[in-house]
């Protein structure tokens, strides 16, 4: 799990996260182009944004640290200081990977 602070502070019930790329190991010498690759569907919580609020302010079912499982095209991905991330909604994270 990543231990430095992200500058980057999500808004209402937005997620934060880094895609945990998955080490790939090739067979028979056939390279795979990034561009053909599926991205990664694992990340990390980064940063939490401050709920979703429908009369009253309803708390995250994930936190900070947590690997997760998210849907495959959910979010936006950015860009910041060199680094990859995406922002979500919760509604777009499906699990919460134990171990």
């Amino acid at each position: 799990m990543a231990d430095n602070k992200v500058n980057i502070t999500p808004l209402g019930d937005r997620v934060l996260v880094k895609p945990i790329e998955v080490e790939e190991e090739v067979k028979g010498g056939i390279i795979i182009p990034d561009s053909a690759k599926e991205k990664p569907t694992t990340a990390e919580v980064l940063a939490l944004g401050n709920g979703r609020k429908e009369g009253e302010t309803y708390e995250f079912s994930v936190k900070v640290g947590d690997r997760v499982i998210i849907s495959k095209y959910g979010g936006t991905q950015v860009k910041y200081e060199d680094e990859e991330y995406t922002i979500l909604r919760e509604d777009d994270i499906l699990a919460i990977v134990n171990g």
